[in-house]
């Protein structure tokens, strides 16, 4: 059955990711709209998939999270939009015959979290492993025993990891690192 909403024709609906992959191959929708958080497969994975298999692809991805690592995350999955539930409902719809017409919508909360990493505050590979385990409550001596370095060196990028995420503290970090998405992979 069709869903006709504003001129848009809503033609299925996924209940996980991977039903999704498979929904999209029945029925090429114009635009699939992808939540970042599904079960089975993530939004971001299905993203991937489709486009593996259909590279002209339109998804837009749709989210509560606005953290930049889950908004990078999306659009390296080859997603051409990535919206936040709270977005009106006209502007969705402007997303989607945006994205239908092949051409990339952020909005401006979506955009500004994205040129935030332009601003040298991205962690590095083995920072985000110091951060993982900070979360999981490792003390330095730990951290650096996993990481096979000194606790020198772990202290360093602790105190860089900090200063990136003006951070007050190590549980200061984890909290920042986890609204922003950084600590789901």
């Amino acid at each position: 059955m069709i869903l006709k909403l504003n001129g848009i024709d809503v033609v299925t609906e996924a209940a996980n990711g991977s039903q999704a992959v498979e929904l999209y191959r029945k029925h090429l929708p114009d635009v699939a709209i992808l939540d970042v958080q599904m079960p089975v497969m993530s939004g971001a994975a299905a993203a991937e998939e489709i486009k593996r298999e259909f590279p002209g692809a339109n998804i837009l991805l749709f989210s509560t999270f606005d953290g930049d690592a889950d908004i990078e995350r999306g659009l390296r999955a080859g997603a051409m939009g990535y919206l936040l539930k709270e977005t009106p409902v006209a502007e969705i719809l402007e997303a989607i015959r945006c994205v239908a017409s092949g051409r990339r919508y952020l909005t401006a909360a979506v955009g500004s979290r994205l040129a935030n990493q332009f601003e040298g505050d991205r962690l590095t590979d083995r920072q985000q492993d110091v951060l993982r385990l900070m979360s999981a409550g490792k003390a330095n001596k730990e951290i650096a025993d996993v990481l096979g370095v000194s606790e020198g060196t772990v202290k360093t990028h602790v105190k860089a990891i900090l200063e990136k995420l003006a951070a007050k503290s190590r549980t200061d970090a984890v909290m920042i690192a986890e609204k922003r998405g950084l600590l789901r992979s």
